[in-house]
């Protein structure tokens, strides 16, 4: 991992064909933009935010039609919890936000049902322009 870069976290299951698309566009992304590191990870696993409290994320979002940046962790829906196996990202990520670890989230949200070049060409689009306001 390069050190001293901005890290964006990309979720997904690369066994399920309506959840790996994120992780299928990486490559790509890691070579249009080799001073990021992009790291694929499981949603579940220990995410932390930078120093400065910010997390950005590139997951699957069901019910959109393009590629759209979330960045309201109160927007998220949790589905009910029974036991350790049902926490996900919107609980995680509002946990963070109330222990005060999160400040600042973008989450890139790919619709599962776009083709992968569509769905590249919108999410590079959309992290340039993130960039070129200087979030990353």
């Amino acid at each position: 991992m390069k050190t001293n870069n901005k890290t964006i976290y990309i979720f997904g299951n690369p066994l399920l064909n309506f959840d790996n698309l994120p992780i299928k566009l990486a490559p790509e992304l890691q070579k249009k933009f080799p001073d990021i590191n992009f790291i694929i990870q499981d949603p579940n696993e220990n995410i932390k935010p930078s120093a400065d409290g910010e997390l950005i994320i590139i997951d699957t979002v069901v019910g959109i039609d393009e590629v759209v940046i979330i960045n309201n962790v109160e927007k998220l829906e949790i589905e009910k919890i029974y036991s350790m196996h049902d926490f996900d990202l919107a609980f995680n990520l509002k946990l963070l936000k109330k222990i005060g670890k999160l400040k600042k989230v973008a989450i890139f949200g790919v619709p599962p049902e776009l083709n992968k070049q569509t769905a590249l060409e919108q999410l590079l689009k959309k992290l340039k322009k993130y960039r070129q306001n200087k979030l990353i």
